[in-house]
């Protein structure tokens, strides 16, 4: 799929960090419970930290208790690619930022958290940048 944002790897790698360029570009996963955003409570928008989109909206963020920031839905279905991924001996389906493609986790369903549309979108912290609601 062609993105709005197209950059060469090695403009991507100058732009990250190491750790962010092996999870927005390599489809990496930080490890369970050390992301910044796992258990945030701020009010705002979350945004992918490769190009500024927005994803995500702190209303629909919510506890899991999964090891990594979690949300029921994104603020724009347009917003998210939808993949199916067959990595890692299982069918799973990947969360991808549609304006850049870069790599934010998975989205689960049928798991049974209270939540309007049954869905977890399981979402790398450091995939996302926090834009806190000003007062």
């Amino acid at each position: 799929m062609p993105y709005d944002i197209d950059k060469p790897e090695e403009q991507w790698r100058a732009e990250l960090t190491p750790a962010e360029y092996r999870v927005l570009r390599e489809a990496g996963t930080e490890r369970a419970f050390t992301g910044e955003y796992t258990d945030t409570k701020t009010t705002g928008v979350y945004n992918c930290r490769a190009c500024g989109a927005e994803l995500f909206r702190s209303t629909e963020k919510f506890e899991s208790h999964c090891g990594w920031p979690s949300f029921y839905d994104p603020s724009d279905s347009a917003a998210v690619e939808l993949i199916e991924d067959r990595s890692a001996g299982m069918v799973r389906t990947e969360v991808r930022c549609a304006r850049c493609g870069s790599h934010l986790g998975h989205v689960f369903e049928g798991e049974g958290y209270p939540t309007p549309t049954d869905q977890r979108y399981c979402i790398n912290s450091i995939s996302l940048r926090l834009a806190p609601a000003e007062d």
